[in-house]
């Protein structure tokens, strides 16, 4: 750490951080090519996506405010940072800092906005990630959902299942490299997309995960796979992705109650997680396991929570493991809103919807005391 005329400079191998504030209320992160990851700003929380998408975060008594700023606008607000960054004392600090900071300043806004081609060459339109994944490389072995049919998810809806050969997987990852240039020393995972790209049998997915680790060695893998897709693999078949590299794998489960799973027209049941979960640990992976909080509106409600604790008390988990606990979030023009409205479901409010996630972490805890029980909002995903 180096301060100068007020100013803090952190150089770390993976990013450089700036700081105007001497109590660190300000701060502004940057990767290691001088590309904007974070930075505050009157109160609110940017976030740079690799396409230059900019998410804005603001908290307030009345809730916390989330957008996209307009592409007309984001031009300034790149602008504006460049500007602060500009009024650093450069010449104040050490060789490297200085050369840091001129690589942030080589970053102007055209250029910056310039990189949504370039990601747009490299990617197909990414879904979600689970938040430990966020700063992963993420590479797309796979596109779309094996099953697609869940009617509470839209991420893949139009997108038909797809799952990429060798060649083109390494056209594609090598694209992603060049994209993060030495912004990948920031990404120290390797995740396989899209929605379950652990479906795939170990004869197609092996050389896959292969090319990945060749492209950004020494990174481990993890990736999706639904209960429902992830039977058609024994023990024996996720021991051997084990050995090549997969470290940890997300189950998104949503649910322990069966006829919630059923409305949801998500296959599978709370039989076969627990046994499909226990599969993964006897193989020796770590799993992130998902379940929706306000999922199946007042209908379901007592039960979604009580068997879905049921199960959480059942699960094999362990030091590492992850419970991800989601508010469910409904989209007007999805299925499951017109499955609701036909069926005469009521959504739940936010209240509700937090009541079900302290019942869920607390059965984490009382359950599996070294296991983590995290928030998993959908609405702050940026990649």
């Amino acid at each position: 750490m180096e301060t100068a005329g007020g100013w803090t400079l952190v150089i770390r191998d993976a990013s450089t951080t700036l700081s105007p504030d001497p109590a660190g209320a300000i701060v502004y992160t940057f990767d290691a090519d001088g590309r904007p990851i974070a930075w505050s700003d009157d109160g609110t929380l940017y976030k740079r996506s690799l396409a230059s998408e900019i998410h804005g975060r603001r908290d307030a008594a009345t809730g916390r405010a989330r957008f996209v700023v307009p592409e007309t606008e984001a031009a300034g607000l790149f602008g504006r940072l460049r500007a602060r960054v500009a009024a650093a004392p450069a010449a104040s600090f050490g060789g490297t800092g200085r050369r840091r900071i001129e690589a942030i300043l080589a970053w102007t806004p055209e250029r910056l906005l310039a990189e949504k081609a370039r990601f747009d060459a490299a990617y197909e339109p990414l879904g979600i990630l689970p938040p430990d994944q966020y700063l992963a490389i993420v590479l797309q072995a796979t596109h779309g959902c094996s099953w697609n049919r869940c009617t509470f998810c839209d991420f893949y809806r139009g997108r038909p299942f797809r799952a990429r050969a060798p060649e083109e997987f390494t056209g594609h990852a090598r694209a992603v490299r060049d994209l993060l240039g030495d912004g990948a020393r920031l990404r120290r995972r390797i995740f396989l997309a899209d929605g379950d790209a652990l479906v795939m049998s170990n004869a197609r997915l092996l050389p896959l995960m292969a090319i990945a680790r060749d492209t950004f060695p020494g990174r481990p893998v993890g990736g999706f796979v639904d209960v429902f897709a992830g039977h058609g693999k024994g023990s024996d078949d996720w021991a051997e992705l084990a050995a090549a590299g997969l470290v940890r794998v997300q189950v998104g489960i949503e649910t322990g109650h069966d006829p919630l799973l059923a409305w949801l027209d998500k296959p599978g049941c709370a039989a076969e997680a627990r046994a499909f979960v226990a599969d993964l640990k006897g193989a020796g992976l770590m799993v992130s396991v998902i379940f929706m909080c306000g999922a199946g509106g007042d209908r379901f409600a007592p039960r979604h929570v009580e068997d879905t604790a049921t199960l959480i008390q059942a699960l094999p988990l362990a030091a590492g493991d992850v419970v991800y606990l989601s508010p469910f979030i409904e989209r007007p023009d999805s299925a499951y809103a017109a499955r609701a409205r036909a069926d005469g479901v009521r959504a739940l409010p936010a209240e509700a919807i937090e009541s079900q996630h302290r019942a869920l972490r607390d059965a984490v805890r009382r359950a599996h005391p070294g296991v983590k029980a995290a928030r998993y909002d959908i609405r702050e995903f940026v990649y």
